[in-house]
């Protein structure tokens, strides 16, 4: 162990005479054992996302800056991310020189004097964001020449300002559109109104969530009745969108002071705040969790009235296994709203599932959930689908029905409620009742694939409508074509058909589609023995018993028929 210790120093030590090419010559101390021991640690804190482990170490080691590019950064992160603004901004002032790109320092730097109102400054360092190489930051030149936009815009050089957007690469058109919007937004020219129209109705890029800046942007121009009617017909398209949801909700409260109070166009903050919150959310798409948190702590730094936006930070905590910080993000985020208020506590209790178990994360949202004063039919089917995730299935149709009493007759949903509600009473036996409910979906909206193939499925598996299932699985396989669970469907309706050709075809197929899945191996196992293929059949069924995914039940049944085949039961 001793050897395999002293080897790592070895091995770091040499990473750092790479990368600085001249480490410490005239001062031993900067590369003993206790600095490597410390920079070795900061840095297994970073990968490991612990930042308060990676700032106890990394602080020890100031001595590297000017010396350590990758510490530079690294150690500028992490105090970002710990909202350490002013030791992150004295460390970038201690760093920067002409010589040195830092994105993280320049970016800093320029945001400070910003802050500060010296726009003058602020430009100075924002433009050197420009000459940052690729390898330091994919968006080009895209962030240096918003940033310098915003700080033309503060002093008044409306020209100039938008010059600078006007440089930003071809790459970046899309995002560009919202700057543009809001710098005109900023001063007040008077087609923000339908610009903003035309980047939420943009076939090409999702701008949902800006359907909330046009209601924000109406409202402040005393158009509440035009205001209603965006978010009315933003949440037809947009059912999941919290932010969308959350402003229909204040509408209807008629709080228009909270929504104008999330976000001013006329406040540069406002807007570059907004700017670094999709920076971070693209990061979190690529699942960069830290870069996205660095992102976002400036967003925040700079408008921390739009606290909707904080169910990212909660989100990438979760993903990055910080369940405590998650939580308390999620309990922060229940001052936004009803809408956020829910989210947050559903959240809270899918975290208390990994922690706790399955009674204490559902008595927690039971709790949660008691304390709505007039639950509406969402709040109904959320619970529903919570308890369904979590088997418990009477309590899950009890809220089905629930969410059908509440819900409005022509609602797109009911089909989809009607669906769950179904499956619902098929894992309880009940088998008329989820019947009943299927072919309500399926009344209601025909042409859904899932619903087709778990009814026809379950009639395959009765061993009832064969006919009627065979022909409504090739329906679903047309509709949805390529999911290997319908075509599993599919060649197992050929199976109980005893067309064993056409089953082991399909059959193949979805297991290359999934090949770990233990049922739909089992399923093509079956058609090769009925087709006297014995060695592949149990080779298949062997390969099964080692799948993790196999459950017991399914376990005994092969170990059966490993020594004595299978017959055609259907």
């Amino acid at each position: 162990m001793k050897f395999l210790f002293n080897k790592i120093y070895i091995i770091l030590l040499v990473v750092i005479l790479i990368q600085t090419k001249v480490f410490a010559r005239d001062n031993k101390d900067l590369y003993s054992k206790e600095n490597i021991s410390n920079y070795f640690i900061g840095l297994v804190s970073v990968k490991n996302h612990d930042d308060e482990q990676a700032y106890k170490y990394l602080k020890k080691i100031k001595s590297l800056k000017n010396t350590h590019f990758f510490y530079e950064k690294e150690f500028l992160r992490t105090l970002v991310i710990l909202e350490k603004f002013d030791k992150a901004f004295a460390f970038s002032d201690e760093i920067w020189n002409e010589k040195k790109l830092i994105l993280e320092a320049d970016l800093l730097l320029g945001l400070n004097s910003f802050l500060n109102k010296d726009y003058k400054t602020a430009e100075k360092y924002f433009e050197r964001l420009n000459k940052i190489s690729g390898y330091d930051f994919y968006f080009g030149n895209f962030i240096g020449n918003v940033l310098t936009a915003w700080s033309k815009a503060s002093q008044g050089k409306e020209q100039e300002s938008f010059y600078f957007l006007s440089k930003v690469s071809k790459p970046y058109h899309q995002l560009n559109k919202i700057q543009k919007v809001f710098l005109k937004c900023y001063f007040d020219s008077e087609d923000v109104q339908l610009l903003l129209e035309k980047l939420v109705g943009d076939e090409n890029y999702n701008f949902s969530r800006y359907n909330f800046f046009l209601v924000n942007y109406l409202l402040s121009k005393h158009k509440g009745k035009e205001a209603n009617e965006v978010i009315k017909n933003a949440r037809k398209e947009n059912v999941s969108n919290l932010l969308i949801e959350q402003t229909e909700v204040l509408l209807r409260e008629d709080n228009k002071r909270k929504i104008k109070n999330f976000f001013n166009c006329k406040n540069p903050k406002d807007n570059i705040a907004e700017f670094f919150y999709v920076i971070a959310n693209l990061y979190a798409t690529e699942e960069n969790y830290r870069l996205s948190n660095f992102y976002l702590k400036i967003s925040d730094l700079l408008n921390e009235k739009f606290i909707t936006n904080k169910a990212l930070i909660a989100e990438n905590y979760y993903y990055q296994g910080k369940n405590k910080l998650s939580k308390k993000i999620y309990k922060e985020l229940k001052s936004a709203g009803e809408t956020y208020s829910w989210h947050a506590s559903k959240s809270i209790a899918a975290i208390l599932l990994e922690e706790e178990d399955k009674k204490y994360s559902i008595r927690s949202l039971e709790k949660d959930f008691n304390l709505i004063p007039q639950p509406n039919f969402e709040h109904y089917y959320e619970m529903a689908n919570f308890y369904k995730d979590n088997k418990y299935y009477n309590e899950a149709i009890k809220f089905y029905t629930l969410a059908l009493e509440k819900i409005n007759l022509d609602h797109f949903l009911i089909p989809k409620i009607l669906y769950r509600r179904g499956t619902s009473y098929e894992r309880l036996d009940d088998w008329k009742n989820a019947q009943d409910d299927l072919l309500e979906s399926l009344k209601i909206k025909p042409e859904q694939a899932y619903v087709m193939n778990y009814l026809a499925y379950s009639w395959i598996d009765k061993g009832i409508n064969f006919d009627k299932g065979l022909e409504m699985l090739i329906k679903a396989n047309k509709i949805k074509e390529g999911d290997g669970y319908i075509i599993d469907s599919l060649g197992w309706a050929y199976y109980a058909k005893k067309n064993y050709v056409q089953a082991e075809k399909y059959l193949q197929e979805a297991v290359e589609l999934l090949p770990t899945d233990p049922v739909i191996n089992d399923h093509y196992a079956d058609s090769l023995w009925m087709l006297n293929k014995h060695i592949e059949a149990r080779n298949i069924w062997s390969s099964i018993l080692k799948f993790d995914k196999a459950e017991k039940k399914l376990v005994d049944i092969i170990n059966h028929k490993l020594i004595f085949g299978t017959e055609n039961k259907i």
